[in-house]
């Protein structure tokens, strides 16, 4: 029995002399899992920075582009190929600034643009009638939409203003015209 004590002592120690072995190599595979990690992040980082920076360089050569521009008919033909198809406008906070980054031309060009070439005086007021025909067009199309949806979908800030807007443009609230609209179905 002793002997057989005297083994079962030994095991024990062994496993312990194991158990310690393998918290160190535990630890030692946690740091270096730890420094993986750091390197990976260091990397996704990095190629976050090299995406950015691509951007920027291909944002800045369409811009030098966009600003060799001087054709104002070829001014044109961008913004309704950039702003109309891509729905632009759609978004409340599209303004003249937003128009101007998205083309690549400053805010001054953009204004003169407007101002000397288009029946719409100002950016604003192109962006404001993109928005009221597409509200017109959800109003024809989505007539289970509230007006607060096709406000919000337009790109309008509020549902006072989109009801501003159509009145002006058509002489009718957005709820008269969708009266008028589904009369006529």
């Amino acid at each position: 029995m002793n002997k057989e004590l005297e083994q079962l002592r030994t095991e024990n120690a062994n496993l312990r002399a194991e158990i310690e072995r393998l918290k160190d190599e535990l630890i030692r595979l946690v740091g270096r899992n730890l420094d993986l990690t750091e390197r990976l992040e260091e990397d996704v980082e990095l190629r976050r920075r090299a995406e950015v920076a691509r951007e920027i360089f291909e944002g800045n050569i369409e811009r030098q582009r966009n600003a060799d521009l001087k054709d104002d008919g070829q001014l044109m033909a961008l913004i309704e190929i950039r702003v109309e198809e891509e729905r632009a406008y759609s978004n409340p906070d599209f303004d003249t600034k937003a128009l101007a980054e998205l083309l690549g031309v400053s805010k001054e060009r953009l204004t003169a643009l407007f101002r000397h070439q288009t029946i719409h005086h100002t950016p604003e007021a192109y962006i404001d009638n993109l928005r009221t025909l597409h509200a017109l067009r959800l109003l024809r199309e989505h007539p289970n939409y509230t007006i607060a949806v096709v406000a919000e979908e337009a790109g309008f800030n509020n549902v006072r203003t989109l009801q501003r807007r159509v009145q002006d443009a058509i002489g009718m609230t957005p709820v008269e015209y969708r009266l008028m609209i589904t009369r006529d179905l």
